[in-house]
Formats: C-alpha cells, sequence, structure tokens
C-alpha cells in the first residue's frame, strides 16, 4: 500500500531532523535556514512489531519482511503560505498528496536555532499552521461552490446534497475549524473528494523539546497539549536530536548502550512509527512459511479478498478462502501444524474481516 505521512511545521523546528531519524533509505538535509527543504523528501520507514521476532523464533525462516510506511518531509510553512509566501502553493500542494499529517511543533528554547516568530510559543505555532491550511481549503471549497450552484438548479438531489456539505465546510472553515472535525459521513465525503481538502486529513503532533525534558515534557509541550485537547489528536514527546543519533547505530548492542545511557527502554520514534500507522488506520496480518515470515499493511475493516489482493492481484480475483490462525493460537501453539492439530485454524470466507496479527494463507485459482 502506498499510504502516505507528511512532516510539516514551520522552519527549524526539526522537521528534517526527525525525517532522517525515521528514514533508513533516505537522509534529508537538516540545516538552519528558512526552505532548507525545497523538493519533498521521501523515505519508506520499517514498522516496528515485536510479533515479527517471536514468528521468527517459531518458524525459522530464510528471511524476515516487515511492513512499511512512507514518510515525506515537506519544506517549512511559513505565515502567508496559503497566499503563495514563501513556498506555499508548492508546499500545500505537498501536503494535498499525503494521506496524513504529522506536525512537529518547536518546544525547546535555543538562542542558536532561528526563530521568526518570537519567543517558543507552541499553541501560535499550531494556529499559523493550521489557519495556512484552511485558508487554502476556504479557497479551494468556494471554488467549487460557484461551480456547482449554477447547476443545482437543475433539480438534481445528488447535486443538492453536495452543495449543502460544501456550505457546511464553508461556514465550519470560516469558524477556524479543520474540516475534519465536522464528521462528515463516506456519502457525504464524495462531495469534498475532487479537492482533496488539506484539513480533513487525520494529524498526530510531535513535541520536539529539549535533552533535559524527553522523559518528562516541559511547560512548551504541556501546553501544546493544551491546545489539542478536544481534537482527539495523540502528541508525541520527543528529542529529535536524540532520535536521530539513535538511528544511526548499525549495531544492537551500541544502541542499546546508547539508550541505557538516556534511561530508555525503547526510541521515541517506535511509539511515533505506530501512532502514524494508527493515523493512517492501517492494520497488519502475517503469512509464515519457511522460506519467509512477512508482515502485510492493509486498511482496518477490510475483507479476506482485498487482504489477499495486497499480495497479488489474482489473488483477490481468484479467492476461495483463507486458512487463518490467530497470531495468539499460533504462539500458544508454536506452529501451524501444532494449531491446526488443536482446531485453531479457521476456513474463511470471502466476508471475513481480517483482524490485526492474523496469520493467513489464501487460496485461490485464476
Amino acid at each position: 500500500m502506498a499510504l502516505q505521512a507528511g512532516i510539516v511545521g514551520l522552519p527549524n523546528v526539526g522537521k528534517s531532523t526527525l525525517f532522517n531519524a525515521v528514514s533508513k533509505s533516505a537522509k534529508a538535509q537538516a540545516s538552519n535556514y528558512r526552505f532548507c527543504t525545497i523538493e519533498p523528501n521521501v523515505g519508506l520507514v520499517n514498522v516496528p512489531d515485536p510479533r515479527l521476532t517471536k514468528l521468527e523464533e517459531l518458524v525459522k525462516p530464510n528471511r524476515v519482511v516487515p511492513t512499511q510506511i512512507e514518510i515525506v518531509d515537506i519544506a517549512g510553512l511559513v505565515r502567508g503560505a496559503s497566499k503563495g509566501e514563501g513556498l506555499g502553493n508548492k508546499f500545500l500542494a505537498n501536503i494535498r498528496e499525503v494521506d496524513a499529517i504529522i506536525q512537529v511543533i518547536r518546544c525547546f528554547d535555543d538562542a542558536n536555532i532561528l526563530r521568526e516568530e518570537g519567543p517558543v510559543n507552541p499553541a501560535a505555532d499550531k494556529e499559523i499552521i493550521e489557519t495556512e491550511l484552511q485558508l487554502k481549503d476556504l479557497d479551494s471549497v468556494d471554488k467549487k461552490i460557484q461551480r456547482v450552484e449554477k447547476m443545482v438548479k437543475s433539480g438534481d438531489n445528488k447535486l443538492k446534497a453536495d452543495y449543502d456539505v460544501l456550505l457546511r465546510c464553508k461556514t465550519h472553515l470560516e469558524q477556524g475549524k479543520n474540516v475534519i472535525s465536522l464528521g462528515l459521513s463516506k456519502d457525504e465525503k464524495s462531495a469534498i473528494a475532487d479537492i482533496f481538502l488539506l484539513t480533513d486529513k487525520p494529524m498526530l503532533y510531535v513535541a520536539n523539546v529539549d535533552e533535559a525534558s524527553m522523559h518528562t515534557g516541559n511547560k512548551y509541550s504541556e501546553a501544546l497539549k493544551e491546545a489539542v485537547k478536544g481534537e482527539n489528536a495523540e502528541v508525541i514527546v520527543m528529542t529529535n536530536a536524540i532520535e536521530a543519533q539513535i538511528a544511526e547505530f548499525e549495531d544492537v548492542d551500541d544502541k542499546k548502550m546508547f539508550m541505557e545511557e538516556y534511561k530508555m527502554t525503547e526510541p521515541a520514534l517506535d511509539r511515533l512509527i505506530h501512532a502514524t500507522y494508527n493515523l493512517l488506520n492501517l492494520s497488519t496480518y502475517f503469512t509464515a512459511g519457511v522460506q519467509e515470515v512477512r508482515a502485510w499493511t492493509i486498511q482496518k475493516g477490510w475483507k479476506a479478498p482485498q487482504a489477499a489482493g495486497v499480495i497479488h492481484t489474482d489473488f483477490e480475483k481468484g479467492f476461495i478462502k483463507a486458512e487463518v490462525i490467530s497470531y495468539e493460537d499460533f504462539v500458544n501453539f508454536g506452529s501451524e501444524a501444532a494449531a491446526r492439530e488443536n482446531g485453531r485454524l479457521r476456513i474463511e470466507g470471502k466476508e471475513y474481516l481480517v483482524q490485526d496479527g492474523d496469520i493467513m494463507h489464501f487460496r485461490f485459482n485464476v
């Protein structure tokens, strides 16, 4: 699946440093000046999953393949971006292409790192970014309203319904609210599907704190949490520079020693990746055999044929049945054969909703 999460924020808040930490396949330049990132950097990021390690122990395959998500490092936004300031139009176009947003907020003091907006103020930074996104969306909605209102008089019920949704979006945006908080139904969202609204994307926040605050947070990260209260959005507190250093270690023991020095049990990065995975509404199933143990990414709520199609389109077209063992049963019994002998292997059909952690084998015919 090619779903993407975009890292956004004001200039010099630690976006590219975070990208360098999460991405092993691409390294973004991190420098102390505006628009260091012009073309968006894209990196494939492995999703940490301890279940893969356990399956590897039991199956002893030739290789293990984790699932991945795409992370995009987008140029820093400035006030007035919706009117073309800075790299405004390009920046907003890049956000339009991602499926979810990771908003990085500066939550540390450092006189050596430029800040054009004055004293550190997480709530104000968040407001600048969201205001620019809302203004751009308002422009998109207004343009579509102008196109649709001329045709509504024809009496087409679908057009009338779309028009009503657009008017609701316009009112919501004018009140300084993101479209996603309107809670539009799937049918209602068809009215705005072609204009790819920026504020209709799910969002989480990274509070980039100083080293001394990496475990406790600080007054700035607390202010950010207060600012997002009511949004049902997660705030990940982390020190991007430390996470970038952790990501540089190739040797597992060296990485462990470094983390112990900072009293860390796991990289905060892992929490961020898992949070992003959930933000994208993704789920994981596994295939497990001697040749390969592999994690596969699907959308939550997918049925068995759709899940099979992630492996190959022929699997979906010719789907017959799926053999399914829950992860817990596989681990409890220690192997597919033992789970089968104990009646824990199920045969599921086309209507089966795949559960996170299912271990699956597909029967198909083409």
